[in-house]
């Protein structure tokens, strides 16, 4: 996945109207996403968010719930557009930035065959502990390191791991993004108002999966071997 620079973390400072594109997918706050536009209506949307300031709200859709359906407080994330590629069908592949979170207040009759929304801003609220927030976002970079490190030996992969955020509010978000979080601890994740509360959340699953991945680092460095920990002969150094 491409990763677009890091952004400043902008909150909505007033309620506002704003195209929705809603989707069983979660998008963080300082994250890139790729998507796939066919269905006409968000065809449209693209094409009016190009000719406007290119931004739309993701927001999700829980499994076996109708569009029309979404309820007041479902939580989004604001989608900036950074590029964009037309297919000769009339497809696109876009790539999108996440920024603000979003609060969903209604939906609006409107003209445009998308949907639009009336939202109003969703910020974390003030942490009263902010030295715990910090040793907690060390020791959530040090899990990761680990987990990722262990990963890319059982991938044979020798690329570096991706950049994480230096804002802790930030740091849970791009984390989840990176690993294997299932979808509802994803939405969890982007509706939770405490950054040490996403952080602990974090700590918790990766600390779950790291033994399994460390003993399997192992045992693949060893089939590498031949058993003795070294490389075998004529092998892929």
């Amino acid at each position: 996945m491409v990763f677009s620079a890091r952004r400043p973390y902008i909150a909505v400072v007033a309620a506002r109207t704003l195209p929705l594109f809603p989707l069983p997918v979660v998008l963080f706050p300082g994250v890139a996403l790729p998507l796939h536009i066919f269905e006409p209506r968000y065809r449209r949307l693209l094409a009016d968010c190009l000719d406007g300031d290119r931004r739309f709200g993701l927001i999700f859709l829980p499994e076996a719930t109708a569009e029309r359906d979404l309820p007041p407080g479902q939580i989004g994330c604001v989608a900036r557009i950074e590029s964009a590629e037309t297919l000769a069908d009339g497809r696109s592949n876009i790539i999108v930035a996440g920024e603000e979170r979003f609060r969903l207040e209604r939906l609006i009759d409107a003209p445009e065959p998308y949907h639009m929304g009336e939202v109003s801003a969703y910020e974390d609220a003030l942490e009263t502990d902010g030295a715990s927030l910090e040793v907690v976002a060390r020791e959530v970079r040090a899990a990761f390191d680990r987990v990722a490190r262990a990963a890319r030996r059982i991938a044979d992969d020798r690329s570096p791991p991706p950049d994480l955020p230096d804002d802790p509010a930030l740091l849970a978000f791009r984390i989840a993004d990176a690993v294997d979080t299932p979808l509802l601890v994803r939405y969890d994740l982007l509706a939770s108002r405490s950054a040490l509360r996403r952080l602990r959340e974090m700590e918790r699953l990766l600390a779950s999966a790291l033994g399994a991945l460390e003993r399997r680092a192992v045992l693949h460095d060893r089939a590498r071997g031949n058993g003795h920990g070294g490389e075998l002969q004529g092998g892929a150094p």
